[in-house]
């Protein structure tokens, strides 16, 4: 079995915990150069008005924490890309959730780690990713070895027959990848209205679901 090799996520979706559920052991790459616009710093959710996106404002010039700056145009390091708390957006993310899934039969389960993490300062984007991915593995009951790698896996390292590369391919603007199977539908607070909508954030799979959440990420 090929072993994924992943960028690290924010509350990532669904079908990213379908593939730690489908696997002894992933790969997180956190020397790859970071990118905007990725999963890396958004999740989505379903709210009354449909898909919102909650984004996470970084500071890549808090290279701070490796003592450099980058300037504007620099190919920065997911390592070293800060976080932003200029706004309020911990509390404008908790705001939507509870919005959201206020109203979800499992929403008092889970509210209050989200609440924890969120409202925890971290020095790091990457920081706050691994946080939400480890909370979604607790939500699911997933035992799935995380290895992190603190340098950049390059094409020699990757085009092997034991990793199989999904950091630029799993993108909230891109088709699945065909490697990548689409968790089937499952109800959903605002269906009613909205219809069935897929690729949203682990959030609303175990507010919805709660304990069957973890059948479903493994196709059940």
């Amino acid at each position: 079995m090929l072993t994924p090799l992943l960028s690290a996520f924010y509350f990532g979706s669904v079908e990213h915990f379908a593939i730690l559920a489908a696997h002894p052991k992933v790969v997180f790459d956190i020397g790859e150069h970071f990118v905007r616009q990725t999963y890396r710093t958004r999740t989505t959710i379903l709210g009354p008005n449909g898909r919102q996106d909650l984004m996470v404002p970084v500071d890549r010039r808090s290279g701070s924490i490796a003592g450099l700056e980058h300037r504007k145009g620099d190919k920065v390091p997911m390592r070293s890309v800060g976080l932003s708390y200029a706004g309020s957006w911990p509390q404008q993310h908790l705001h939507a959730i509870r919005s959201a899934y206020g109203q979800a039969p499992w929403f008092i389960h889970f509210i209050d780690e989200i609440e924890s993490i969120l409202t925890k300062r971290y020095d790091r984007l990457v920081d706050l990713d691994l946080a939400t991915i480890r909370a979604g593995m607790r939500w699911l009951s997933l035992t799935t070895e995380l290895e992190v790698k603190e340098n950049y896996m390059d094409e020699a390292e990757t085009s092997t027959d034991e990793m199989l590369d999904l950091r630029n391919e799993l993108h909230p603007k891109k088709k699945l990848p065909a490697t990548v199977p689409q968790v089937k539908p499952y109800p959903q607070v605002f269906a009613y209205r909205h219809g069935p909508v897929p690729r949203l954030s682990i959030i609303d799979l175990v507010m919805n679901k709660g304990p069957e959440a973890p059948g479903i990420v493994r196709g059940r």
